[in-house]
């Protein structure tokens, strides 16, 4: 069969820029998928590429036949005795169900039959026709529109005056080329399917574009519609033009890197031109995440950074046209860019004038939570946390410290800037605090406390900032699990996951000497009767999110069930656990050891009572018990002085010494038998065994068997 190469485009209006590339590749997969489902495709060599611009999505696949090929079709009808009389005549059943598929009584006799017995049934086999490229595509298409991910969808009439259209933005050229040939019977969202689309608004040679070719699609774009329609192509271009711009104005300034930045840059442009704008020096004054903010958020410019990482007062434009004069796009940018630095100046300057600690009493009047109540009430309950978890790990001036940044924290977001840009709370606390002239330790954790505010976010930098940050995410998880609000499937509109993993991260890595429930217990009096103690449900929550953690660095589940089930307060000491189980595992006793503790595991739970890890020698009758024991004594203190010393792989290899005896137990001894203070005896010994060999981990959870 004819096999060419095809393409599908869609010309709409600007279509949003945050979710161009998702629509762009959905657009792309979902035909390409289409056609594979309905045999379309020549080969498994077919390959597709994906168009996105702002006006634009399409897709290109090669090797795509102008009809599939015919398929060989098996239908199991009924059972022989359902569908045949004894004298071998079709029954009306099977008559019937021939009539259904377009067959009569003359196709009874090429019946197939398969199977023996009452499992004996009759199969009709014919030939299914090929779908037609036209029939595939028209198929592809309108799957496609209806699976694409949309933010929001638009209602507009069509021409005729009568007929609505539901999408993402109007709709107004459709191209179907089946290698040179349109497919004219395709149609989508009121339009025919043609050879002309159209290039830049302003700069394109000719005006349509009529395409000669499916291959020549991105070429034409190109060379007469002044369009790179590949989103991965402009992007690089984008790329590319801003380090040649930085490297011409030189000094090692360098384009701010901003990965979304650039993808939503690349969506607003059909062919860019990288320029270079300035503006006055003066509004350096202003920190610079205030700056560089507003120019990336409103004005979608790239800031330059020097070779230290301060900005510099010239940034990059990714212009949408090329004069050959510049001077009017650079100085247009450059006087709409002016009055938005000029307000962060203005804001700067009178947040200035109130000290931090005057703002306090302000958060009062802002609402966190209608159960947990105002900003101000939750400043309180921070403080309270925050001393107490001071009060373990440092001396006088942490605690005096931790609770001047917490009362302070949470103060920037009643100033001016932090109203306007949000995304600086934390960040214009710290400038304001050294504008109070409050210690640099205080001004870094009001900062800090928000970190880590995402998956491998650096943490805070110093003891105080530890210590708020942990106080201010505990305050949030505690009162949310004491009033029930709890995250479920995809939705966790608080982020008690990030927040829960953010309080791991600290402890694990600033190695704390904290426990787990006790750190969590301790901030449930703050909240006083606005909550329920959810202490266990939350430490359930935490060493949930801590396995999936640990999973995701390379931990096998059964490492981590191993460690996690005994729940290690210590959550520093984890992964030291985890490492350990690691090499134990590796030994050539493990595996046997395993399967013991299981065994002792599921005796000892069939005794119905809790079993005392103790032992009368006295009573040690048999040769193999007494050499448990004996290994015991020697085994046991050695492994407990290395656990306790924290040397949790040597604690766990000493243990390899009891395979031989342990195996020799359960080879020779009855533990339940009739003498109940043998029976006794002897489960007091697995007790002990017990104790001795889970102290790091599970070791039964290791077990294949």
């Amino acid at each position: 069969m004819n096999a060419s190469n095809l393409l599908v485009e869609l010309f709409v209006e600007e279509l949003p820029p945050k979710a161009l590339q998702k629509l762009g590749d959905a657009f792309a997969s979902v035909i390409f998928d289409q056609l594979k489902a309905q045999g379309l495709l020549a080969s498994t060599e077919s390959r597709l590429t994906a168009y996105a611009s702002p006006r634009r999505l399409a897709v290109h696949v090669t090797e795509v036949l102008s009809q599939a090929e015919d398929k060989a079709i098996s239908q199991k009808l009924m059972p022989v005795a359902v569908g045949l009389d004894a004298e071998g005549k079709p029954t009306p059943a099977l008559l019937k169900k021939l009539s259904a598929l377009g067959a009569d009584e003359s196709a009874v006799a090429g019946l197939k039959r398969q199977g023996e017995g009452k499992a004996e049934a009759l199969f009709y086999e014919s030939t299914a026709k090929g779908v037609l490229l036209t029939d595939g595509v028209q198929k592809a298409l309108d799957e496609a529109l209806a699976k694409l991910p949309i933010p929001k969808v638009m209602r507009y009439q069509l021409q005729d005056g009568w007929t609505s259209v539901h999408f993402v933005r109007p709709a107004h050229g459709l191209v179907v080329l089946h290698g040179t040939q349109v497919l004219i019977g395709v149609k989508a969202l009121g339009l025919t399917a043609g050879s002309a689309t159209h290039g830049h608004r302003f700069e394109a040679a000719v005006e349509p574009v009529v395409l000669q070719s499916a291959d020549s699609y991105a070429k034409q774009l190109r060379e007469e519609g002044a369009v790179i329609a590949s989103f991965t192509e402009r992007r690089a271009d984008i790329a590319a033009q801003l380090k040649a711009a930085a490297e011409r104005i030189g000094g090692g300034v360098r384009a701010i890197e901003d990965e979304a930045l650039l993808d939503e840059v690349t969506a607003l442009v059909e062919r860019p031109n990288v320029l270079v704008c300035e503006f006055e020096k003066e509004f350096l004054d202003v920190p610079q995440e205030c700056l560089i903010l507003t120019m990336k958020a409103n004005q979608k410019y790239f800031p330059l950074l020097d070779a230290n990482g301060k900005l510099t007062h010239q940034f990059l434009v990714v212009s949408n046209i090329s004069p050959l004069d510049a001077s009017a796009v650079t100085g247009g940018n450059e006087r709409v860019v002016r009055p938005r630095l000029a307000d962060a100046k203005f804001f700067f300057d009178q947040d200035r004038k109130k000290t931090l600690e005057s703002r306090v009493e302000g958060l009062a009047k802002v609402v966190y939570h209608n159960k947990l109540g105002t900003q101000g009430e939750r400043v309180e309950r921070v403080r309270a946390i925050a001393k107490a978890i001071a009060q373990q790990l440092g001396d006088a001036q942490l605690v005096q410290q931790a609770d001047q940044a917490a009362m302070l924290a949470k103060t920037d977001l009643v100033t001016d800037m932090v109203g306007e840009f949000p995304e600086l709370q934390g960040i214009m606390g710290r400038y304001y605090a050294l504008n109070d002239g409050l210690d640099v330790a205080v001004a870094d954790a009001i900062e800090d406390h928000y970190k880590p505010r995402f998956a491998g976010d650096e943490l805070p930098r110093g003891d105080v900032g530890v210590v708020v940050a942990l106080a201010d995410k505990l305050e949030t998880l505690v009162g949310m699990f004491g009033i029930g609000n709890l995250p479920t499937g995809d939705r966790d509109p608080f982020a008690l996951r990030r927040h829960a993993l953010g309080v791991i991260r600290m402890l694990v890595e600033k190695n704390l000497p904290l426990e787990l429930h006790a750190l969590l217990k301790s901030a449930v009096p703050a909240f006083g009767d606005k909550i329920t103690d959810a202490t266990v449900q939350l430490e359930d929550f935490f060493f949930d999110r801590l396995s999936v953690s640990l999973r995701e660095q390379g931990y096998s589940a059964q490492e981590v069930d191993a460690v996690l089930s005994l729940r290690p307060q210590r959550l520093s000491d984890v992964q030291k656990r985890l490492e350990a189980v690691r090499a134990f595992a590796a030994l050539p006793e493990a595996q046997a050891l395993a399967a013991a503790n299981k065994r002792v595991g599921n005796i000892l739970k069939k005794a119905g009572v809790a079993v005392q890890p103790q032992v009368k020698d006295t009573l040690l009758v048999e040769p193999a018990e007494k050499d448990v024991y004996a290994a015991l004594q020697l085994v046991a203190p050695k492994a407990d002085q290395q656990f306790a010393a924290g040397d949790y792989s040597a604690s766990l290899q000493a243990l390899a010494a009891l395979r031989s005896s342990v195996d020799a137990f359960f080879e020779h001894v009855m533990v339940n038998v009739e003498d109940s203070a043998l029976k006794d005896n002897r489960l007091g010994l697995l007790s002990m065994l017990h104790k001795a060999m889970n102290r790091v981990a599970d070791l039964s959870l290791l077990s294949t068997k």
